[in-house]
């Protein structure tokens, strides 16, 4: 016979308390895990938010995972006035080269009063030349000179004499007509013999070789002592007015675009010294072999200029408006220059372009770009077109 132990009111009452305990307890556990649960959602959809929109770049659609593309960076370039530069090198020559050599017979050299590096006046001796001899002959003419005018005096007093009688009957009149044909004979005898004495004075004269103007002198070929004469090598060379150019060697298409009278700054070999200079000749011909031309860039007399030197010349080529690109953006091929562009759909697109002038910091674009397109500013080459990039905006300020 089975017997149920009765339960005291006192045990009741504890076993509910325990069990109310217990499902507090439960219920702040599950609150917990609610919370835990709430902050790891958020911070997922947080990270996920951030890697679809980092980097400015717009929303993209499932599946489509931005930071798998390429990334490169673009530059918007704008317009400009852009002022073009020519860079290019040549000699320092002097813009107007006088050589001086023998212009009399010539002879030995008796002294030489000046020396390579100076400054000559016009007319300034250069150059002496021994004239014992022809000293002698221009003594010599001097007195056939004074014989001649002897002569002709005596036949102007026996004409004159004949003259008197010719009244009185004594002379005839052909008497008289011969006095006077001996009197004009006397008289051009006189005039050859002085003639022939200035001729022998000019050339003793031109024995001195001189400067024909005033200029820096180059160049010395001759020694006292030395034999010369005339048709042989130059003695002296004289830039004339002691001026200078540059004969730089610019591209055919470079040279196009030039005219006289633009400003160039030259800057010779060995030295950081700048030249102001202009352009007084833009060369009428192209070389065929390297397809280049001459520009003559005039400069004033300076001692640090120096003919037969290197130098580089900075010639100004004028102003235009035009987007102004990096050389890194600009690329070519056999069709002409290119670049790539980004479009609205950040996909990589080819467009021919035509490059003008290069003022150092970079290439004037004058065909092809208005300046509002994203234009890939460098490793465009590796670059296919209609190809997915992740275009970054180059935003500082370019120097």
């Amino acid at each position: 016979m089975n017997q149920e132990t009765p339960i005291s009111a006192d045990r009741a009452d504890l076993d509910r308390a325990d069990y109310d305990s217990f499902d507090q307890e439960g219920r702040a556990s599950d609150r917990r895990v609610m919370v835990i649960g709430g902050i790891i959602l958020a911070a997922i959809l947080a990270l996920t938010y951030f890697l679809l929109h980092r980097g400015g770049a717009a929303p993209v659609g499932a599946g489509d995972d931005r930071s798998q593309l390429p990334a490169v960076t673009v530059i918007a370039p704008g317009t400009a006035a852009i002022a073009g530069m020519i860079n290019a090198t040549g000699t320092i020559a002097a813009r107007r080269e006088m050589p001086v050599g023998v212009v009399g017979e010539g002879g030995r050299v008796v002294s030489v009063p000046v020396d390579a590096g100076v400054w000559v006046r016009q007319g300034q001796v250069l150059a002496v030349i021994d004239r014992s001899v022809q000293s002698q002959q221009a003594r010599s003419a001097a007195a056939q000179i004074e014989v001649a005018r002897a002569d002709a005096q005596l036949a102007q007093a026996n004409l004159d004499r004949a003259l008197q009688l010719v009244e009185r009957g004594f002379v005839s009149k052909a008497d008289v007509d011969r006095l006077t044909a001996t009197r004009d004979a006397a008289s051009a005898r006189q005039s050859v013999v002085q003639a022939q004495h200035s001729e022998l004075l000019a050339r003793n004269a031109r024995l001195n070789i001189v400067a024909p103007a005033s200029g820096l002198l180059l160049e010395r070929n001759v020694e006292p002592g030395q034999t010369v004469s005339s048709g042989g090598a130059p003695l002296f060379r004289i830039a004339k007015g002691g001026e200078m150019e540059v004969l730089a060697r610019v591209g055919e298409a470079q040279l196009a675009g030039l005219k006289t009278g633009v400003r160039a700054d030259i800057v010779p070999v060995g030295t950081e010294k700048v030249f102001a200079g202009q352009v007084w000749q833009v060369s009428p011909v192209i070389d065929p072999q390297d397809r280049q031309g001459t520009v003559r860039v005039a400069l004033s007399y300076q001692p640090e200029l120096r003919p037969g030197g290197f130098a580089a010349a900075t010639i100004n080529s004028g102003t235009v408006v035009a987007p102004l690109l990096p050389e890194s953006a600009v690329m070519s091929d056999a069709n002409g220059s290119y670049v790539y562009i980004i479009d609205k759909d950040n996909k990589a697109q080819r467009r021919m372009v035509k490059t003008g002038l290069n003022n150092g910091q970079g290439i004037a674009i004058v065909e092809g770009l208005s300046g509002t397109e994203r234009v890939v500013l460098r490793a465009g080459g590796f670059l296919t077109e209609g190809e997915s990039v992740n275009p970054k905006l180059q935003t500082e300020k370019r120097k």
